[in-house]
């Protein structure tokens, strides 16, 4: 993965970037309407045009300038105050920038993008990747931003940033999605994306129906590694989730279909490529993988499982390659977010899990050996997940019943409407995010789930190293959706009125449902605890 130098100055003031009022309006459609009458575009355009600056061409120029393409979010280090704007070309392009602003004071500010490129192992094209990290912006604000490069139409989109304190958060989660386009195979037919299904587009437009402030995706986000044409399925799924993640961040976490064949040392080249995220690791090989923010009362960490997990899944088998550091990573994360007084919620996303009752994938004897007790010592409230293509969620757990081999998570209480999270764990499995496969027909009738306990030194004849499996009594199941494949959580704190109140976290399952796409609710359940801010903490 390269980085080329960013191409514009950067700066509050806006340079060369003279977009019209008019073409402003009309990228923002009716809502050109309701901006007119505050000054949109600010003093921006008439102080470049008094500079002598040339403008920005609004459509491309002869030498052929790639659109904008992919349009996509995610937070920064501070969700509050600021946020990156990401777009994809399949060339190089010059000075990349975004224009930014409110609906009050227009878009009086500009960043220049920095373009990273990552090469792809199977067709060696290269893809380019151009991020412009916003700073300074104002919480709980709405902001409308345009992304252009030279020679290019601009496209757009709005944000808003993380409230400052405890205010109501909506979140949502899901994993396991694929791309809704069609692709070439490899004797040149036409052929769908790789476990694709309409409701990988449906899924999308449930999302926008909620409109979270942002949207957690636990992995397995298009299975690019599974397709000819791997570059094509990437942009294929953005150009499905644009039509979300341009006006909210999606916060992903790389699953196993994430490690492709000669895409970087791990596998992971073009994920860390195409997401700017508030990773901490300094070692650019780990750049991304991991990472942490706080909206709200909530505290996000999200993790990549194929360092700590035993299934091989990927198109390389990459366990234990960080030698530690992103358990280091995450106990100090859990250690300072349970000692903050201004965080309640500790959620945990990842992609492959520690509980399943579904003859699928199975979980993960590796994870519950080395999460199991940070979990249980810094008590984390969720961990949302996929790799199982279904919806189950676990009672409230805490440590393993007593001389289980497979560490089975002990229930420390069997209440699924109202859960008291300060008693354990609740883990969901959200697999349903669109991909073909579904599992949610294989769920054990018999009270048990199974658990990979090893896998196999050397590769079998279908180049995976075989897993073993040993049964265990699934004590821990909650509730399980056997008859929908589809959907996904959204997730809303209430944070309490005074300091040592209890806050509460509200959870709705949504069904995807055939033919049409639309929403039903499978289930609602809340989860509760103190605040941190109480006296005598």
């Amino acid at each position: 993965m390269t980085t080329q130098a960013d191409s514009t100055q950067d700066g509050s003031a806006p340079e060369a970037e003279g977009f019209s009022r008019r073409h402003a309006l009309g990228l923002f459609g009716t809502a050109g309407a309701g901006v007119a009458a505050t000054g949109l575009l600010g003093t921006g355009t008439a102080q470049a045009a008094s500079n002598g600056a040339p403008a920005f061409h609004l459509t491309a120029d002869s030498s052929g300038a790639p659109p904008v393409q992919g349009l996509h979010l995610t937070f920064g280090a501070d969700p509050r105050t600021q946020m990156t704007v990401s777009w994809i070309t399949d060339r190089p392009v010059s000075r990349p920038v975004v224009r930014y602003g409110t609906l009050e004071h227009g878009f009086g500010s500009s960043k220049k993008a920095t373009t990273v490129t990552y090469v792809d192992g199977t067709s060696n094209r290269t893809v380019y990747v151009h991020h412009a990290p916003l700073k300074g912006l104002a919480p709980d604000t709405d902001y409308l931003y345009l992304a252009a490069h030279e020679g290019a139409t601009p496209d757009s989109g709005t944000f808003r940033t993380a409230p400052q304190g405890r205010r109501p958060v909506t979140f949502t989660s899901f994993g396991d999605q694929s791309a809704p386009q069609v692709t070439w195979a490899a004797d040149g037919t036409v052929a769908l994306d790789a476990n694709s299904t309409p409701a990988t587009k449906d899924i999308v437009t449930g999302i926008e129906q909620v409109a979270p402030l942002f949207h957690l995706l636990n992995g397995d986000l298009c299975y690019a590694n599974l397709d000819v044409d791997r570059v094509r399925t990437w942009n294929n799924f953005f150009t499905n989730n644009t039509r979300s993640a341009r006006f909210r961040p999606w916060m992903p976490a790389a699953g196993n279909h994430e490690i492709e064949k000669a895409n970087g040392p791990l596998g992971l080249g073009a994920y860390q490529a195409y997401f700017s995220l508030p990773s901490t690791e300094a070692d650019p090989e780990l750049a991304g993988l991991w990472y942490a923010f706080t909206a709200g009362s909530v505290r996000v960490i999200v993790l990549q499982n194929d360092d700590n997990c035993l299934q091989d899944g990927g198109d390389v088998y990459i366990s234990g390659y960080s030698g530690g550091r992103q358990l280091a990573f995450l106990e100090r994360e859990l250690k300072a977010a349970r000692s903050s007084k201004d965080v309640d919620w500790v959620v945990v996303a990842m992609h492959q899990v520690m509980v399943s009752s579904s003859d699928a994938n199975g979980a993960d004897l590796g994870l519950r050996e080395k999460y199991g007790p940070l979990f249980d010592r810094y008590g984390v409230d969720l961990v949302l997940c996929g790799h199982e293509h279904n919806y189950e969620r676990s009672l409230a757990v805490h440590g393993v019943v007593n001389g289980s081999e497979t560490l089975t998570p002990n229930p420390v209480s069997h209440a699924t409407d109202d859960i008291d999270a300060g008693l354990g764990t609740v883990h969901m499995i959200l697999g349903g995010g669109g991909v073909s496969g579904t599992t949610n027909e294989k769920f054990f009738t018999d009270g048990t789930g199974k658990v990979i306990t090893a896998v196999s030194a050397t590769p079998g004849s279908n180049g995976k190293r075989t897993s073993t499996y040993v049964k265990e009594q699934a004590v821990w199941v909650g509730v399980r959706d056997t008859e929908h494949p589809y959907g996904f959580a959204a997730f809303t704190v209430d944070p309490g009125r005074h300091p040592g109140d209890t806050t509460r976290m509200h959870v709705t399952y949504y069904n995807v449902n055939k033919p049409n796409g639309d929403l039903s609710v499978f289930e609602n359940f809340t989860l509760h605890r103190k605040r941190s801010d109480g006296h005598g903490r």
